[in-house]
């Protein structure tokens, strides 16, 4: 993991990623997710999670660092953190690998498709995501947020989760490992308030097999307003 991750995010190895395309579709995918969560930041209950989703697990932020440092540790981890919640870790790490992946296709693709554009809308977006195709890897990536998700849902329903964090910041900074301490830690926090974990993240599943599946099929009436 760690080797392909190193390879998809190094611009020597990968070109695309000094391509001006990349930030300029970063940044409207992040608008439309924000968009799509305008019910949950709405709501007191659920507006930590839906945060915390846009700011640590699917946004524009680069990732990068964090899983690198997150892969390169996991092994050693596995003595001193539940295996549900590694595994959870090891999930965002592949939705980010995937997301860089699909981020980088369609970076290509747009600067191939509009060279001269400067500015990303709608409906360029959707030809981009029709034409770099993948429908069940779009599919996988969805699945990801939702274990994601679910999976930190769980960790705060384990017994002494909490205090194992507290715990272990002081030695996770020591280690080098303060990025997956604060994720963790974040995550925790935000689902702590949440409630109805699965009616949460089954609502943001819906809403993105929805986005896909009219995307794919060509609606041109998807982001109208973009």
């Amino acid at each position: 993991m760690l080797a392909r991750h190193q390879a998809l995010h190094d611009p020597r190895r990968d070109p695309r990623n000094r391509l001006r395309w990349l930030p300029e579709l970063r940044q409207w995918q992040a608008r439309r997710l924000e968009a799509s969560f305008d019910r949950f930041l709405r709501d007191p209950r659920r507006r930590p999670a839906a945060q915390f989703f846009l700011s640590d697990v699917y946004n524009d932020r680069d990732f990068s660092r964090r899983d690198a440092d997150i892969a390169k540790v996991l092994p050693m981890m596995q003595k001193l953190l539940p295996g549900a919640l590694l595994a959870t870790v090891a999930d965002a790490i592949e939705l980010g690998l995937l997301t860089q992946a699909f981020d980088l296709r369609m970076s290509e693709y747009l600067h191939e498709l509009a060279p001269r554009r400067r500015k990303l809308d709608g409906a360029l977006y959707a030809q981009a995501y029709r034409a770099c195709g993948l429908p069940r890897l779009r599919e996988h990536q969805v699945e990801l947020i939702a274990r994601v998700g679910l999976g930190l849902g769980k960790a705060v329903r384990m017994p002494g989760i909490g205090t194992l964090l507290r715990l272990s910041r002081g030695p996770a900074k020591a280690a080098g490992l303060s990025e997956l301490q604060g994720f963790l830690e974040r995550g925790f926090a935000a689902f702590a308030q949440l409630g109805d974990v699965r009616e949460f993240i089954a609502e943001i599943e819906q809403d993105e097999r929805d986005v896909a599946r009219r995307l794919f099929d060509g609606d041109e009436g998807m982001f109208a307003d973009s």
